[in-house]
């Protein structure tokens, strides 16, 4: 069974289907459990379905109780399910993001709030992201970015190089299909290879710059360069323009709605933007439907916000 699209295309439709908790949580159950609930814990298939409205379940094997959000971005939240689902539309709908400031405001809750269920969500697709990464192959761009790292406000005693403020940011994209993005401590052979290697198909042909350490790459794959230094940008079909337009729509994005983003966080976002490039060929409701069935990770406030004053 394929779990349904529904054939809303806007969030008025969103709002009047999605309009209480037993159409959420009706909804969840198919696309959750298509092929019938299983238990969460043990994953046992045989499970009792308990009387009640709040949809809740017993396993046959380990006698534990659970309902259909347990392990998900809805576990414990007090946020009732109508607005998950009108936050998660507004998040896949808006093509550059949307920040917890204007998400506060449409879905009536306090901002901290709001950045809360946006993190939330971005924590799952990071999960989902690195738990079964899907290799991309043809033709391939790499490049690196530095994002953030404002000196602006800074006294001058204090301020540093450009890059040393920066976050450092690894792409590939395939011509035409979609992208990879990793935080990296540095743009190095080290950290270069491994996320090659779990991102790309060996039979691809990459496309770089000449930075060095991307020089090991041809032993591996077919991997053409094109010389910026010397003011080569294109070179027949050799050419970096797709990542690097990419990387315009990332900081645009980053800087122009959410201003700023910390050290710590800056893989959650990447993962939004990475999700919101890779689906631009599909509907609302799909976006809307995959973000939903993608949700069976989970992140509590204590551990988002573990440390910040370090990552700061």
């Amino acid at each position: 069974m394929q779990n349904k699209i529904l054939p809303f295309k806007n969030l008025i439709e969103v709002a009047n289907h999605f309009n209480d908790k037993q159409t959420c949580l009706d909804y969840l159950i198919k696309l959750r459990w298509p092929n019938g609930a299983t238990c969460p814990f043990c994953s046992h298939d045989k499970v009792y379905h308990l009387q009640g409205a709040n949809k809740r379940y017993k396993c046959a094997k380990c006698r534990k109780h659970f309902s259909v959000t347990k392990g998900t971005i809805f576990e414990n939240s007090v946020i009732p399910l109508q607005k998950w689902f009108v936050a998660i539309y507004l998040i896949t709908s808006h093509k550059k993001g949307i920040s917890s400031v204007q998400l506060a405001k449409d879905v009536n809750v306090t901002q901290k709030t709001a950045w809360f269920m946006l993190q939330r969500v971005r924590h799952a697709l990071k999960m989902r992201s690195f738990n079964s990464p899907e290799k991309i192959g043809n033709v391939v761009e790499i490049d690196e970015t530095y994002v953030g790292g404002n000196d602006l406000n800074r006294h001058a005693n204090k301020k540093k190089s450009a890059f040393d403020t920066k976050t450092i940011v690894l792409g590939a994209i395939e011509r035409k299909g979609e992208v990879r993005l990793k935080v990296v401590p540095q743009a190095t052979i080290e950290h270069i290879i491994p996320f090659v290697v779990k991102n790309i198909k060996t039979d691809s042909v990459l496309m770089t710059d000449e930075w060095t350490a991307y020089n090991r790459m041809g032993k591996v794959f077919e991997h053409l360069t094109v010389n910026h230094s010397q003011g080569v940008y294109v070179q027949g079909s050799s050419h970096t323009n797709t990542i690097e337009n990419f990387w315009g729509v990332l900081k645009r994005g980053i800087y122009g709605i959410y201003h700023q983003v910390s050290a710590k966080h800056m893989q959650n976002y990447l993962e939004e933007f990475a999700f919101r490039f890779n689906n631009r060929k599909t509907t609302e409701a799909e976006r809307f439907n995959k973000m939903v069935s993608l949700s069976k990770e989970r992140i509590k406030y204590a551990d988002l916000i573990r440390d910040v004053k370090k990552a700061s």
